[in-house]
């Protein structure tokens, strides 16, 4: 392993000058500094990171909340993940991935055992039970979601009232009267997780306003579950014509039913998703649908959490605005 004196005698300095290149506290020439940088990359060198923590303070870790439950769609936490960590990278920043369903208890263990210098949160909740203690903190945070108070908080999301909104207004700009949603597994509203919660209360206010009948139903999401579901929607509601859909392992099983109905897509029955495009393009019918704009969402959390680290950012909400992609799915309500 490459020692900080190595450098120095490569450079040319004093082990001073290299540890105040490093650390940024005083004002080196130009010219000593890319002599300095030079003998670093040339050398492979890594400043030891227990060492580099006593010296600044910090850590240089940012601890990445996200409980990896059964009833959530793991691939669009993961990729929110990926660009937490990637964007994190290129501002010198490691991630420490927590992924127990620990609530609270995570959060004191990072307050206070300085493991990290700054909290990312996901699976957010209306009430979170994390957020008084987020909001007592001395380290910054970020929540990617939306609680029901965002008092003291930075939170980013996708604007999960106005996707609702905006996917019944297509399908009512169709004629659609009757729809129905297949929504996310029953856990999910029961523990009122935010974009849940956001994306039914967008939903029913534009139904209202358009007059559409909506029916809303929780699935599990598998075969048997959305048999079970769709049954029970067309036993309710028979001129069911239009559906949306929030659970992405409910997609493929819904339209395979429609399917051996005889029901056909979308000349009987109009069904939109909200979910990543991967999964609308991939479809047995390519699904018109609000994509889940994961990447974006991970690297403004991580841009607004440096800010905040630099002294820079201040608590605000950013909302993404939702888009909708039409494809094969939707089309005019049958007469």
């Amino acid at each position: 392993m490459v020692t900080l004196a190595e450098v120095a005698q490569h450079a040319g300095v004093s082990a001073s000058t290299v540890s105040y290149v490093l650390s940024g506290k005083r004002s080196i020439s130009a010219t000593t500094r890319q002599r300095v940088e030079q003998s670093i990359r040339e050398l492979g060198y890594h400043p030891n990171a227990g060492a580099r923590a006593l010296a600044s303070s910090r850590s240089n870790i940012i601890a990445l909340m996200v409980p990896l439950r059964t009833d959530m769609y793991v691939p669009v936490m993961m990729e929110i993940a990926i660009a937490v960590a990637t964007t994190a990278r290129t501002h010198g920043y490691d991630v420490l991935l927590l992924t127990g369903e620990e609530g609270p208890d995570a959060v004191r263990r990072v307050t206070g055992s300085g493991l990290a210098d700054a909290m990312i949160l996901m699976d957010v909740e209306l009430d979170d039970e994390r957020l008084p203690l987020l909001r007592e903190a001395a380290q910054p945070s970020v929540l990617i979601g939306l609680p029901a108070d965002t008092t003291g908080l930075t939170c980013v999301d996708l604007d999960f009232r106005a996707t609702g909104a905006l996917c019944v207004e297509h399908l009512a700009g169709l004629g659609h009267r009757d729809v129905a949603v297949i929504g996310e597994a029953p856990a999910v509203y029961e523990r009122h997780t935010g974009f849940a919660e956001r994306t039914l209360d967008g939903l029913r206010s534009r139904a209202r306003e358009t007059g559409v009948r909506l029916l809303h139903r929780p699935c599990e999401g598998g075969y048997d579950a959305m048999a079970v579901t769709l049954a029970r929607v067309f036993d309710e509601r028979p001129g069911t014509t239009g559906f949306v859909v929030q659970n992405e392992s409910a997609v493929e099983p819904l339209l395979a039913l429609l399917r051996q109905q005889g029901r056909a897509v979308p000349e009987d029955v109009s069904v939109v998703a909200i979910c990543p495009d991967q999964v609308a393009v991939q479809a047995s019918v390519r699904l018109t649908s609000v994509s889940i704009p994961a990447q974006e969402m991970g690297r403004r959390a991580v841009e607004h959490l440096v800010a905040k680290l630099d002294g820079r950012g201040a608590d605000e909400v950013v909302l993404l605005a939702p888009e909708l992609t039409v494809r094969a799915s939707s089309g005019p309500a049958a007469s």
